[in-house]
């Protein structure tokens, strides 16, 4: 069953102007965050001048996605943000593709850990952009920024 907090997130999303204006929406957020799925059809808000789905609109719909999925998973004790992003287009996309974003448990206790030895890190994350019969067409790249709200307050003390 989804949280109401997913389903929240989900439809403030798929309303928020600038994430509407990608063109793409997303079609699900597990209640635990660890999940989000997303939607980007080929239309005339995101089609280029050759008539196939613009890079631009294909990055933007991913831009927040880990950051979202992060800032959730781990809570209010941590600061998230996004760091850097590469994009590799594989082949033109001629119809509608999609984005599905994975972030397992083994994951987040490596965030944890590692944020007990060291200030502050960054993870590497990948999803891809595929059609209805799998097939990629951009993969995407992203660097998020973790550090705990704690160790930013030693810091100022010190």
């Amino acid at each position: 069953m989804k949280s109401l907090k997913a389903r929240l997130l989900r439809m403030g999303f798929n309303i928020f102007p600038p994430y509407v204006g990608t063109g793409a929406s997303v079609q699900y957020i597990a209640s635990d965050f660890h999940e989000v799925r997303i939607k980007l059809p080929l239309s005339w808000r995101t089609r280029n001048v050759v008539g196939t789905t613009f890079g631009g609109s294909m990055y933007a719909a991913i831009d927040p996605v880990y950051m979202m999925m992060l800032v959730n998973i781990l809570g209010p004790d941590y600061v998230v943000w996004d760091k850097a992003a590469c994009i590799q287009f594989k082949k033109p996309g001629k119809g509608t593709l999609y984005a599905r974003f994975l972030i397992d448990q083994s994951e987040v206790d490596a965030i944890k850990a590692e944020l007990d030895r060291v200030p502050k890190l960054d993870r590497v994350y990948h999803v891809d952009f595929v059609d209805h019969d799998g097939a990629v067409h951009a993969t995407v790249e992203k660097t998020i920024y973790i550090r705990r709200k704690a160790a930013i307050l030693e810091e100022k003390a010190a």
